[in-house]
């Protein structure tokens, strides 16, 4: 995960908005997932072991796609959690440090941070309308679009990620993630002719891809 992708981004990184015909609201954590409390307070005070971090890491990253719905519990020992940190980017840059789900979670949802800041960009939009005038269904995304584009169209492919890793359909949430990538490679250049304030978004997708299929590779 690069520091220019993060900062591209911001400090918000966990998914604020949604539409109301895909509410994460409904969508609980199954039973078994939750934070060791003794592991956290740990990990606060500057006490908790590697290895007992590492499986603080893991529980975080289980339980991030089920922020909307985190029990009074779980929602007050994140926020020790967060509290610590700082922000949300400095929760992605410890989970990037360790190996394995926490390293992809924290990928994904750095690209999901991407989709929200590209959805309603009108250039980005225009430019995968255009696309979609000649290729109705960019490769691998045909199941997760719906015919209209719009300025919800990436916010939706964000919103099903999400969907996905709260299903443990990890290796689905994955190829999703990078055929959108890719789309927004190709569009890329047609979006900067439209408008210049567009920038890097086919550099900015392709370490995209490359950071998610290196941390694939190790979960």
């Amino acid at each position: 995960m690069r520091d220019r992708t993060l900062s591209k981004i911001g400090t918000r990184l966990l998914r604020l908005r949604h539409d109301s015909s895909q509410s994460s609201k409904d969508r609980a954590a199954p039973a078994g997932y939750g934070l060791d409390r003794g592991q956290v307070t740990a990990f606060v005070a500057g006490t908790l072991d590697a290895e007992g971090e590492a499986a603080l890491a893991h529980q975080v990253a289980r339980l991030l796609p089920f922020h909307w719905t985190w029990p009074n519990r779980v929602a007050e020992a994140m926020s020790q959690i967060m509290d610590h940190f700082g922000d949300q980017r400095e929760l992605m840059d410890w989970l990037d440090r360790h190996p394995g789900l926490p390293r992809l979670v924290a990928r994904l949802y750095v690209f999901i941070g991407l989709l929200d800041c590209y959805s309603a960009v009108p250039a980005v939009v225009t430019a995968m309308r255009e696309y979609r005038e000649r290729t109705p269904y960019p490769p691998g995304l045909k199941p997760y679009l719906v015919p209209a584009t719009d300025d919800d169209t990436l916010a939706s492919i964000a919103f099903k990620v999400e969907k996905l890793l709260s299903e443990e359909r990890t290796q689905e949430a994955v190829e999703l993630a990078l055929a959108t990538a890719a789309w927004l490679q190709q569009i890329a250049p047609r979006a900067r002719e439209l408008s210049p304030e567009v920038g890097d978004l086919d550099e900015l997708m392709g370490q995209a891809q490359q950071d998610i299929r290196a941390a694939a590779a190790d979960t």
